[in-house]
């Protein structure tokens, strides 16, 4: 058995529905079973002041911060102004993750993407030096990397995507979560690294309705009779959402595509895309992010707010038509809430998780006939939806769940602080 230990989390947020913030928890929830605490570093976080460092600096929509991102990836050649910009914020989040590892008394810190993709230059470069300086053991878990994003391969910030995202020292660990990712990453800088999948709790389903969300449809203004398909991602480019579109379109069916997340980091104009999209078909679409949160509430003007958990529980449908993906966490949603799912054959998808089994409405970077018809049958035959996302469950039970990521985080404690 592990000493407990006292695990210090860096992000530039710890709330809300990204893939990162529902990861992050998912390795809360395992370490603090293991018998370790867990502390907080970020711009923005949902948990209390007892166990968390707020430092809006940290978080990748401060005012300063995206100003520094906007001229990184729009501009060939840096300005000097840049350049001290990013050492001043760089030394003041450095001061601030000293005061953090001192005021919480942490051993060892677990980076959750901050050191991967460049959304906040300073904190990846506050980051490395603070670990340089003090052979900090570190756990760096990486989502996605700059290399895969189209839109950070112009920049004028070379020098310091090669020393930060991410940096190479002797008392880290790297943790990816895709085997192209871990191939990409021992090619690019000589790193090796541990594939750890995203996970969910099958070893506990989900909990059955509850009365709370008995006036979901209603509320989400959804007739009796529609079918609710829900798209439960972000609404950024590569989420491919205007595929779920045409899918509605073609289906022919009395139904409303319930997108739950908001923009996130990458502007509102895809939406205002979809939204034209969706008219030009005479398609119902609904962007649902005030209503829809990881957790219950209630909105400013004292409105229902449901869970994520909710939704999927109601929906008879999920669409997942990324064209790119680091793992995919809706796909294990999905998967734990046993809902029949349409997916595009995105390429990690397809190296990592098809192999293993899993059964899904798939298709091959557009939507066409046989794709309609098989979303048809299984939206029409409740027999064949239920075979297919209990084999489901049952492959997710074996390879993606809480015991496999508790394995791997004994494996890396070890190495770290010995048996």
């Amino acid at each position: 058995m592990l000493t407990p230990r006292r695990i210090g989390l860096i992000s530039t947020r710890f709330a809300g529905t990204d893939g990162v913030s529902l990861e992050s928890r998912k390795w809360v929830e395992v370490l603090e079973k293991l018998g370790h605490h867990c502390f907080y570093f970020a711009g923005e976080c949902d948990r209390g002041p007892d166990c968390a460092r707020v430092v809006p600096e940290a978080h990748f929509r401060h005012p300063d911060v995206w100003e520094i991102y906007n001229t990184a990836f729009s501009q060939a050649v840096r300005p000097p102004a840049t350049s001290r910009r990013v050492a001043e914020l760089q030394g003041f989040l450095k001061e601030q993750l000293y005061e953090f590892v001192r005021a919480f008394d942490i051993e060892l810190l677990i980076v959750q993407n901050a050191l991967s993709i460049p959304m906040n230059v300073p904190l990846g470069m506050a980051l490395t030096e603070f670990i340089a300086e003090t052979e900090f053991l570190t756990i760096a878990h990486h989502h996605d990397f700059y290399w895969e994003r189209q839109r950070f391969l112009t920049n004028c910030i070379r020098d310091y995507l090669n020393m930060a995202f991410p940096p190479h020292f002797p008392s880290m660990r790297h943790v990816v979560i895709n085997s192209l990712a871990a191939n990409q990453l021992s090619l690019r800088t000589g790193i090796s690294s541990l594939l750890i999948p995203n996970v969910m709790d099958f070893d506990n389903p989900p909990e059955p309705p509850d009365s709370y969300a008995d006036d979901l449809r209603a509320e989400l203004r959804l007739t009796p009779d529609q079918y609710l398909i829900l798209q439960p991602t972000r609404v950024v480019a590569r989420k491919g959402i205007e595929h779920a579109v045409e899918l509605v379109k073609r289906l022919g069916l009395d139904a409303q595509l319930i997108v739950s997340h908001e923009s996130g980091d990458e502007g509102d104009g895809y939406a205002e895309h979809l939204r034209t999209f969706a008219a030009l078909l005479d398609v119902p679409i609904r962007f649902e992010s005030e209503r829809i949160h990881s957790e219950r509430g209630r909105t400013g003007d004292g409105r229902k707010i449901y869970s994520l958990r909710d939704v999927y529980q109601q929906a008879q449908l999920v669409t997942y038509p990324s064209t790119v993906e680091g793992f995919g966490n809706a796909f294990l949603e999905a998967v734990y809430f046993r809902r029949p799912l349409l997916i595009n054959n995105y390429s990690i998808f397809a190296l990592d998780i098809k192999p293993k089994g899993f059964q899904v409405i798939e298709f091959d970077g557009y939507i066409n006939a046989s794709t309609v018809e098989r979303t048809r049958q299984v939206l029409s035959d409740p027999f064949r939806a239920r075979q297919m996302v209990e084999t489901n469950y049952q492959l997710a039970k074996r390879h993606y769940s809480y015991a496999v990521l508790e394995r791997h985080l004994e494996t890396i404690l070890s190495q770290h602080f010995g048996e």
